[in-house]
């Protein structure tokens, strides 16, 4: 099979890329035949049609000068996208197309462009963006679903994208054209990696016999798993307020806890929190963003990992990187969280928000013996391997090509 991926970057910038890389990567090890379509960009990883790829799109800034309206146009919908796909579809000559994420810099056109050619499409969604113009449903660190029904109008009136209204306006109004032009007409199958993104957009009207579920994978061989119950607590991921690390802080500092808790990540509230952290008596460790083997290696000596979220969590692959690693997880019961965290088995669940919650949940934790400790982590470790295999992904992967080949 000839598979074409497309998606806004060809380098590991986050989770939605450590996904395509991966899957491009088995698929090639099952004899297939896959390329990449993506915008262009410094960091890219080379790739054979690098050529046609649209020049890179700053989006950072969308204010009202003529160089940003022309971003402007480009982010809604992308001309260059579009030419350079046309002449990569004429070389590559894709059985079907897989899309990650590709709004805002790739953009919808190249659904037109797809349509046009005749190529079936999947696409994987790893975010809100089907249902909320600015991606994550929230606004002013909570949850919001006042888009619901396509009100994408309530997305400029409130400033939901980084409190700008230039910035808020464009991406409620590309959400709008999107919807009244019907631009994902020509997406065969929506690849969801959590039901709770499933039920979320069929819950906002979407048909149910659109969506897929496929679970993201991890290499539980190429884990660094350890037998020990670790040293200290662990969070890593953006330090921001929808990540509930403030309400992680107040519930350490509260809990009375003599095991250190180290915050791996890097974001906004980075000096705040260090500010924060002042009475914990050193305790609390700020390491910065880790990559590769220095966040194997702070996974590996952790005790457990906490992932506190406030916000709707997609399929977050720092839960399976734990697993893999025989780490129990303490997570809030919120969006796609509780399908992976099943509550003292492999890990505690507690309402999102609540500081005395997760108070009770790290006392918990901590009460119990190594051998309790080293029993959740085998847990965790079981379910890795039961049901977010790479040979089981893969299997699934392929039935869905099929099924839209069929169709």
């Amino acid at each position: 099979m000839r598979i074409l991926f497309l998606n806004n970057f060809y380098y590991l910038r986050g989770g939605s890329e450590r996904v395509l890389f991966g899957e491009m990567r088995l698929l090639r090890e099952a004899g297939h035949e896959v390329a990449i379509y993506a915008r262009g960009h410094e960091k890219n990883e080379p790739a054979e049609y690098a050529g046609f790829f649209p020049p890179p799109l700053d989006t950072e800034r969308l204010g009202l000068s003529i160089k940003s309206i022309a971003t402007v146009r480009e982010l809604i919908y992308s001309e260059s996208s579009r030419q350079g796909l046309r002449e990569v579809v004429k070389r590559f000559r894709p059985d079907i197309v897989h899309a990650h994420n590709i709004y805002g810099r790739l953009s919808l056109s190249v659904l037109d462009e797809l349509k046009a050619a005749g190529v079936p499409v999947v696409m994987t969604l790893h975010d809100l963006k089907l249902l909320c113009p600015s991606y994550l449903m929230l606004n002013k660190g909570k949850v919001c679903e006042l888009c619901k029904g396509g009100r994408y109008a309530n997305a400029f009136l409130t400033r939901c994208h980084k409190g700008s209204y230039p910035a808020s306006f464009v991406y409620a109004l590309e959400s709008w054209l999107n919807k009244t032009s019907d631009k994902y007409g020509s997406v065969q199958k929506f690849v969801v990696p959590s039901r709770f993104l499933r039920d979320k957009c069929v819950e906002h009207g979407w048909d149910s016999s659109r969506f897929a579920y496929l679970p993201n994978c991890i290499d539980k061989e190429g884990a660094t798993a350890s037998d020990g119950v670790g040293d200290y607590l662990l969070y890593m991921g953006r330090l921001s307020a929808e990540k509930g690390i403030g309400t992680l802080l107040r519930a350490y500092r509260q809990s009375g806890c003599t095991m250190p808790l180290m915050i791996v990540g890097d974001g906004p509230l980075r000096k705040e929190l260090e500010g924060a952290s002042a009475g914990c008596q050193g305790r609390v460790t700020f390491t910065g963003y880790l990559t590769g083997v220095d966040l194997a290696t702070a996974l590996r000596g952790a005790s457990c990992v906490l992932l506190p979220s406030e916000c709707y969590e997609n399929a977050p692959l720092s839960i399976l990187e734990a697993f893999a690693a025989g780490k129990p997880v303490i997570g809030s019961r919120i969006g796609g969280i509780p399908e992976l965290v099943d509550d003292e088995i492999n890990g505690f669940l507690f309402e999102p928000g609540n500081a005395d919650a997760l108070t009770a949940k790290i006392q918990a934790f901590l009460n119990l013996s190594a051998t309790a400790v080293a029993a959740m982590g085998e847990a965790a470790r079981l379910k890795v391997e039961r049901e977010f295999s790479p040979r089981a992904h893969m299997e699934s992967l392929h039935a869905i090509y099929h099924a839209v080949l069929r169709s």
